[in-house]
């Protein structure tokens, strides 16, 4: 257990004791927070996946808490501009961030200067869906499974060309896990976005491609593509008969992309409180749990302790991937 994890259980510990003591001193009173909209940070473009859950989750939030939800993108120089706006944003729970990984785990991990540290100026609420990716070959190509294609990446290294979105994405951490997991070597191919990697991969410019499963369901289903793995650690409901690395004996080279709600810090406990208590209450909606899975996602809820715990393992792991992988982002 790391000592940051150990401090964040009792401090968990110690909330708790307060807020019973706290309830058995003060008489009951109307809870003055909310009292204006609640802003939703996404340091995303409209129509991505995070602008996706944040939009499903604040209008049921806003339903909740008795408030107007507003959601605000706020894209630029990944994720840090969006990031940096919750961080600098008055404490008072009226601005709150909803980012994937790169925003707790992805960037503290692999950039050396950044305007804050999210370990100390973001307060975790819960994390509320995964976004598992999925390995993928064209239709044509001759890898009939996930065996056969590592079998033919270790006989000729650096054969197989697979798409990035550049140094440090989602796709190039998957690609360089499963490089070291499975003893090979990949060459990675930085590309803008899905639409143009899948096609460049329908069309046989590159050999693999590692992409959200709601990207590259569509083709999948329309028979161009062939799924192989999923890259994360639990199936797919959107491609239920396609297997894990884990369960296809490379465990190490998982990649989970997730979305989490966070918080600046120094945000009362009462407020944090009360917002745990009401993402907990939207994340186990069945209606918002449909519309998640229908998106590609798996809906999820880890509350801040183990949300916490997930970024401290996933920054130490990236850190040490980027070292031996000599994977630079500035």
């Amino acid at each position: 257990m790391t000592q940051r994890l150990r401090a964040s259980l009792l401090l968990a510990a110690l909330a708790s004791v307060f807020a019973a003591a706290h309830a058995q001193t003060t008489p009951a009173a109307k809870d003055p927070w909310p009292e204006q909209s609640v802003r939703l940070v996404v340091p995303f473009p409209p129509g991505g996946g995070t602008d996706a859950v944040a939009r499903a989750l604040g209008q049921k939030l806003g339903t909740r808490l008795g408030t107007p939800v507003v959601v605000d993108n706020k894209p630029g120089a990944s994720t840090i501009i969006g990031t940096e706006a919750v961080v600098r944003a008055r404490p008072d729970g009226y601005t709150l961030l909803v980012s994937g990984s790169t925003s707790y785990s992805v960037n503290p991990a692999l950039r050396s200067k950044l305007p804050y540290d999210p370990a100390k100026d973001l307060v975790p609420v819960a994390t509320v869906a995964r976004a598992p990716l999925v390995m993928v070959v064209s239709a044509s190509a001759p890898y009939k499974d996930f065996n056969a294609l590592i079998a033919a990446a270790k006989a000729a290294p650096k054969s197989i060309h697979y798409a990035t979105f550049g140094s440090g994405s989602g796709p190039h951490l998957a690609g360089a896990l499963l490089e070291q997991a499975a003893g090979i070597q990949l060459q990675g191919v930085p590309y803008r976005g899905s639409s143009q990697s899948l096609m460049a991969l329908i069309g046989g410019e590159i050999q693999l491609g590692i992409d959200t499963v709601a990207a590259a369901a569509p083709q999948i289903r329309a028979g161009k593509l062939r799924a192989l793995a999923i890259a994360g650690k639990s199936r797919s409901s959107m491609l239920p008969g396609v297997p894990t690395v884990a369960e296809l004996q490379l465990p190490d080279a998982a990649f989970d992309a997730w979305y989490a709600i966070a918080a600046p810090a120094r945000t009362p406990l009462p407020i944090i409180r009360r917002l745990v208590t009401e993402v907990e209450a939207v994340t186990r909606d069945p209606a918002i749990q449909e519309q998640m899975r229908a998106q590609g996602m798996e809906p999820v809820h880890l509350g801040p302790v183990a949300t916490r715990a997930v970024i401290d393992d996933e920054i130490g792991r990236y850190r040490a991937l980027a070292h031996r992988a000599k994977i630079m982002v500035e």
